[in-house]
């Protein structure tokens, strides 16, 4: 399974959802880091990554690639996270025929009915149970 974390600002989100595929699931996943930004993208490699890559071309050229992209619900948005998701990016992330894991965290003026703030790591253990699930589906 190769899954595509995508995150930008400071990669905070990402590196948190690495670190715990790395401790469910270690060396049976492929975990591509995708940042926005480079201190995304090293944040990222350096919470375990096999591989990174920053920046539109790579989002967009990788997306198509995955199996699952996981990150913020801003990676959906154009123009979001102080315009660091651009439009190329998030048309890329929504056209993938991967499957999307969306954490419901963002700045942007966006609400989400039905969805209940949660802290980011009950969050990350919902994402890790739903990997687990595809995985033992397989």
């Amino acid at each position: 399974m190769v899954i595509m974390i995508m995150d930008g600002q400071g990669g905070g989100i990402g590196s948190t959802v690495i670190r715990a595929l790395r401790g469910s699931a270690g060396g049976e996943v492929d975990i591509y880091a995708l940042g926005t930004n480079s201190a995304a993208t090293a944040r990222m490699m350096k919470a375990g990554a096999n591989r990174g890559a920053t920046g539109e071309n790579a989002i967009v050229q990788t997306s198509p690639k995955v199996d699952v992209i996981i990150g913020p619900l801003a990676i959906l948005m154009p123009h979001a996270m102080m315009g660091e998701v651009t439009p190329k990016m998030a048309e890329a992330v929504c056209a993938s025929g991967a499957e999307k894991i969306l954490i419901p965290l963002t700045q942007e003026k966006v609400t989400l009915v039905g969805v209940f703030p949660d802290p980011l790591p009950h969050l990350v253990e919902r994402v890790v149970g739903i990997i687990e699930g595809m995985r033992r589906s397989k």
